[in-house]
């Protein structure tokens, strides 16, 4: 595979549940949603004002934690104080574990279609109906910035999504563009295992945003079966070899465009 040619064998489709096993904090913008008047509002849906994950915080944390894992250089700046990684030559893509699937920066030499799409995850529908919050499906949370001098205390309201609230329905879409790329499906599998180890959101050190990836089943689509409107499913996720073998079967040895 080369970034001057492009094409698509199939796609994974992982699907599940996100459970919020500690009080969930995304902040949405305080000038959008004045309810309670907390300080660090939550991001909320514009139609039904219900919390959710957006997909671009959780495929921003998959990234930051493989960015980490891997060791890769931060020589990008996107703010002050703030740097990712993002390749510019072709021949640093072509060897890079985080751009080959997260994507790089469009106007770059090394510019490619991201293989990894995240999509925004609904607060679903059930939860949190026989729970007894603040505001409407969150709480509120007091926390105090404390002056190491004086002892003097600044307190702040903090709104968050409350622990075992259910996020559903996770979809994260996977394409393949080459038969290696199979492999690097597994890495994405890894990074929501940092993530779990980790936190999703913000004030994560001091105890919000931890959460578990539950009820995961795999879609298997070649490009053929795009054609013929035939669909592979995989019940739930098998390990190792079992898993890699089936999705070549599936992909890689499809034939393509039906021929």
């Amino acid at each position: 595979m080369t970034t001057d040619s492009i094409k698509l064998y199939g796609r994974i489709i992982l699907e599940g549940d996100i459970e919020a096993l500690t009080g969930l904090h995304i902040g949405g913008s305080p000038g959008a949603l004045a309810i309670g008047g907390v300080d660090l509002p939550v991001i909320r849906n514009a139609v039904d004002q219900a919390p959710y994950i957006p997909g671009s915080s959780l495929k921003g944390k998959m990234r930051s934690l493989w960015e980490k894992a891997t060791g890769v250089r931060q020589n990008r700046s996107i703010g002050k104080g703030v740097s990712i990684h993002a390749c510019d030559q072709k021949t640093d893509y072509q060897q890079c574990p985080v751009c080959q699937i997260f994507g790089t920066l469009g106007q770059s030499d090394a510019a490619f279609p991201t293989r990894i799409v995240v999509r925004d995850v609904p607060l679903a529908q059930d939860s949190l109906k026989d729970v007894r919050t603040d505001m409407p499906f969150t709480e509120v949370k007091w926390e105090a910035a404390i002056d190491r001098v004086t002892s003097a205390a600044t307190p702040r309201q903090i709104e968050r999504v409350p622990a075992g609230a259910v996020f559903s329905l996770m979809q994260i879409v996977f394409n393949i563009y080459a038969p290696e790329d199979i492999e690097r499906f597994l890495d994405v599998l890894t990074t929501l295992q940092l993530v779990e180890d980790d936190y999703l959101g913000g004030q994560g050190s001091r105890g919000s945003g931890r959460v578990a990836f539950k009820n995961l089943t795999l879609t298997c689509k070649s490009t053929s079966d795009y054609e013929q409107g035939e669909l592979q499913k995989l019940a739930k996720l098998s390990d190792g070899r079992t898993m890699l073998d089936w999705m070549k079967m599936q992909i890689v040895t499809a034939p393509v465009g039906g021929n």
